[in-house]
Order: structure tokens, then C-alpha cells, then sequence
């Protein structure tokens, strides 16, 4: 065990930066200059000359001038910078954001917290809801129960989700008063503590209940697929014909083994919705998290801040793969990953 997660760690470690140097060089390669964006204000104030040698001064301070691989280099901070100090993202410099003005490390945080708080909550709330439901519509398969589970999860699964969130807004913010329609707190709190985790729940409770209900169709159907591929097996007529009970059979030997396709699924819809698709939700209910963040950076080319966001996708995404390996060894343990 020991030996292969080295293995994999060190897997991702290279999978991270060959992925790292591929979206610098892309977005680098974007018609974009950081030097003429600060500048272009003063270009009125001042003359010609004196703007186009501050120009000149400022693209060799933040080493524009240099080789990309070089730059690359300095971003990542494999080697010292202009100031002769190691300074990148290793060191825990994310760039500076052109369209923000502030480092791109002050920005990330809040909506880094809020993103998180979304997503964890709402995954675990629709696994705990979808796993059941799942386990008893394989087990009652084409019962009239199953039958209208399953056309609900259909009409569940074809709504888009900025139509559901709309829908949402009016039922249980219009109609009934029970949640805020945006936001992530109580303009100008400063709570803090249980009070400050209260707020927070009360203001994103609306998107979660969202992000549950339309993640509810899909996982269902996923879990219900595995659980009747598995209770046709051989060895389930072999401990029903033993005579254990039925929940035993189901429970003990059927779910452990369906959950090997089931957790690959849970881990790429967790990390789908995670590294982009919530933007929809947070767009609809103005939630200040990375899906938003990033997609504002995209709009105004900060690209210091894009390439930041793309690297927490990365390790995210990395992360969730190491992950899912290590669940194959915890629900089944027949698999050796050790070997």
C-alpha cells in the first residue's frame, strides 16, 4: 500500500506540472500584454517618449522579454526571479491580478471557502439521499415504486440546472420567504464561530438544496444500474439459496461490490461539478465562488488569476483520482494495488 501510493504520488506530482506547463504556454500564447494594461492610463499624462520608456522598463520587471520556458520557470518558481529571489507558485506567490489589483492569493480564499462549503455539503446530502433510493429500486426493480422513481429521475435529469435554480427562487423565496435568493452571508456580518457557520448555511441553503436535487437523477440511476448488475450474479443465488436474509444478502455481498463502478462515478460527478460545474448555481444565486471568479477572469483576460484557478482545478482533480484508487482497496479487498 505504502509502495503504491509513492508511486502515485509521484505520478501526480508529474502529471501536475507537465499539465502546469501546457496551460502557461497556452494562455501565454493569448495576444496579451500585463505591461500595456497598467500602463495604458498614463499614456494621455504622459509624453511619448517617457511612456514608451516606462513601458520598456516595466516589461523587463516582470521579465516579459524572456523566454517562455524561462518565465515558466520563474512563474513556478524552479528558478529566482527578477529580484534574485525563488518567488513563484511553490513558494506560495499565485501572481498578481491586473483586473482585481491585488495578489491573486488575497482573491481565491473567500471564494475558494464558499465553493468548497457548496460542494461538500450538497455531495454528501445526495449521496446519503440517491444510495437508499438507488439500493431500493434495484432490489424493487420494475415495481410501480421503481417505475415512477425512474420517470422522475428522467424529468430530473433532462431540467437544466439554471431553470431549476429560477424555479427554486420562486417557490422558496418568492412564494414561500424561507431563504435569501443570493449571496454567501449577511451583508456586513461579523460573526464568527457556530453564528458565523449558521449565517453562511442559511444564505447558500437554496443552491445546496439545488445542487442535491439535480444531482439526484443521475446518481440514482447509477447506483440502481450497479446494484442489478450485481444481484444477478451467481454468488448472490448462491448466499440466497443458504438461506441468509435478504438483507444480509444485500447489504453484506451485493453493495460492496457494486460500490467499485458506483465510487468511480460518485468521485468524476463530485470533481465535474467541483471544477466548473457549479458556475451555473453560483451564477443564479450571485455566490461569490471560483466557477464565478473564473469565469470573470476569462472575460477580462486576467490570466495570472485564471492560471491559478486552473491549478487548483488540477489538484483537485489529481487528488479525487488518488482518491478513487484508494476506495478500490476499502470496498473490495480482493484488489492489490499494492502489487
Amino acid at each position: 500500500m505504502k509502495k503504491y501510493l509513492i508511486k502515485r504520488v509521484i505520478y501526480l506530482i508529474i502529471v501536475f506540472f507537465v499539465v502546469s506547463l501546457m496551460m502557461y504556454f497556452v494562455y501565454n500564447l493569448i495576444p496579451s500584454d500585463p505591461a500595456l494594461v497598467q500602463l495604458e492610463p498614463l499614456r494621455k499624462v504622459l509624453k511619448p517618449d517617457e511612456w514608451q520608456a516606462q513601458y520598456l522598463q516595466l516589461r523587463a520587471q516582470l521579465g516579459l522579454d524572456d523566454p517562455l520556458i524561462v518565465r515558466y520557470a520563474r512563474w513556478m518558481g524552479f528558478i529566482k526571479d527578477i529580484n534574485g529571489e525563488f518567488d513563484g507558485m511553490l513558494q506560495g506567490n499565485f501572481g498578481y491580478s491586473l483586473g482585481y489589483k491585488r495578489d491573486v492569493i488575497d482573491i481565491i480564499g473567500a471564494p475558494m471557502l464558499n465553493t468548497t462549503i457548496l460542494n461538500l455539503v450538497s455531495t454528501i446530502l445526495t449521496l446519503l439521499i440517491t444510495i437508499p433510493l438507488g439500493i431500493y429500486c434495484a432490489v424493487h426493480a420494475h415495481s410501480k415504486s421503481d417505475s415512477a422513481i425512474q420517470a422522475a429521475t428522467v424529468v430530473g435529469y433532462s431540467l437544466p440546472t439554471y431553470l431549476v435554480g429560477i424555479l427554486f427562487i420562486y417557490l422558496f423565496a418568492v412564494l414561500l420567504p424561507l431563504f435569501p435568493t443570493g449571496g454567501a452571508k449577511t451583508p456586513g456580518s461579523s460573526y464568527v464561530g457556530l453564528h458565523e457557520f449558521a449565517d453562511r448555511m442559511y444564505y447558500m441553503a437554496l443552491p445546496i438544496i439545488v445542487l442535491v436535487f439535480t444531482g439526484l437523477a443521475g446518481m440514482t440511476r447509477t447506483v440502481r444500474a450497479a446494484m442489478m448488475d450485481t444481484l444477478t450474479q451467481d454468488y448472490i443465488r448462491t448466499a440466497r439459496a443458504k438461506g441468509l436474509r435478504e438483507k444480509v444478502v444485500i447489504y453484506s455481498h451485493a453493495w460492496r461490490n457494486a460500490l467499485l463502478p458506483v465510487s468511480t462515478s460518485i468521485m468524476g460527478w463530485f470533481i465535474a461539478v467541483f471544477t466548473g460545474g457549479s458556475l451555473v448555481i453560483e451564477q443564479t444565486f450571485a455566490l461569490n465562488g471560483t466557477g464565478k471568479l473564473y469565469w470573470i477572469g476569462l472575460n477580462t483576460t486576467d490570466y495570472e488569476l485564471v492560471l491559478a484557478m486552473q491549478m487548483f482545478y488540477t489538484f483537485v482533480s489529481l487528488v479525487g483520482v488518488l482518491l478513487t484508487d484508494i476506495s478500490y482497496t476499502l470496498v473490495d479487498p480482493r484488489v492489490r494495488i499494492d502489487k
